[in-house]
């Protein structure tokens, strides 16, 4: 996978949306020196992504079914991975949520890359992003090369991360209600 060569060394990578586990399963048959969440919703997707774990005895992947936004304040990763799930605008919302501050969102994107990137600007300047870029894998190797946005999160407004800032207001509204 051409993805891999994005990926930083010995990470905790959650792929949303795995669907048939690209690029999450092929990552983790690549780079055993990353532990690999599928996160997929869908029954019968996950069903299949664990025959593939088993039958490949992948020990660095767990598969995990789920929404995105199910695991924010629950879970953290340090890289978060998605392919053909949604605009980026979406999808920033369901991935920062999952990420330590610094960690990143590697989403593979065509040729319009460079358009979301554009149309997520708003989004982007509100949820306290540090950095997001358009990233060009796979020369040589893959015709034409792949193109990735890489964001890396920050804190978001108020410097408190996405998922703590969702997590304290649920807390606040069971108080008010004594539970």
């Amino acid at each position: 996978s051409v993805v891999a060569e994005a990926v930083p060394g010995d990470v905790r990578l959650v792929d949303i949306g795995s669907g048939a586990g690209l690029p999450g399963l092929v990552l983790a048959i690549v780079r055993p020196d990353i532990h690999v969440t599928l996160l997929e919703p869908l029954l019968r997707r996950t069903v299949f992504l664990q025959e593939c774990v088993d039958t490949l005895k992948l020990g660095n992947v767990e598969v995990l079914r789920g929404r995105a936004e199910e695991f924010a304040g629950k879970r953290v990763f340090d890289v978060a991975s998605a392919r053909a799930v949604a605009p980026l605008d979406r999808l920033l919302k369901w991935s920062l949520p999952l990420l330590r501050e610094g960690g990143e969102l590697l989403a593979l994107k065509g040729e319009r890359a460079a358009e979301e990137l554009a149309d997520a600007e708003e989004q982007l300047r509100t949820s306290g992003v540090r950095t997001a870029e358009l990233v060009t894998v796979g020369h040589g190797k893959v015709e034409p090369p792949a193109t990735l946005i890489r964001v890396v999160a920050g804190r978001a407004p108020g410097g408190v991360r996405q998922g703590a800032r969702r997590k304290e207001r649920v807390s606040r509204a069971k108080r008010a209600r004594g539970q």
